[in-house]
């Protein structure tokens, strides 16, 4: 597992976490890879979560609150 902050979250269901190993890149989180009630998360809280692959670029998968 990996820890991060949430960057952005937007009202449609998603959100973005920045990794706190260094990586500036965003990670994409869907609501349905969240572990906790999404409407309880909010910007700037620490995460953990795991990294998966998308074809897009990285996707955290099992997101829950650290």
């Amino acid at each position: 597992m990996e820890v991060g902050k949430i960057k952005k979250l937007s009202d449609r269901g998603f959100g973005f976490i920045v990794a706190a190993d260094g990586d500036r890149k965003e990670i994409f989180f869907h609501r349905s890879e969240c572990q906790v009630a999404f409407d309880s998360l909010s910007e700037g809280q620490e995460v953990t979560f795991d990294r998966a692959q998308d074809v897009k670029g990285p996707r955290a998968k099992n997101v829950r609150l650290k």
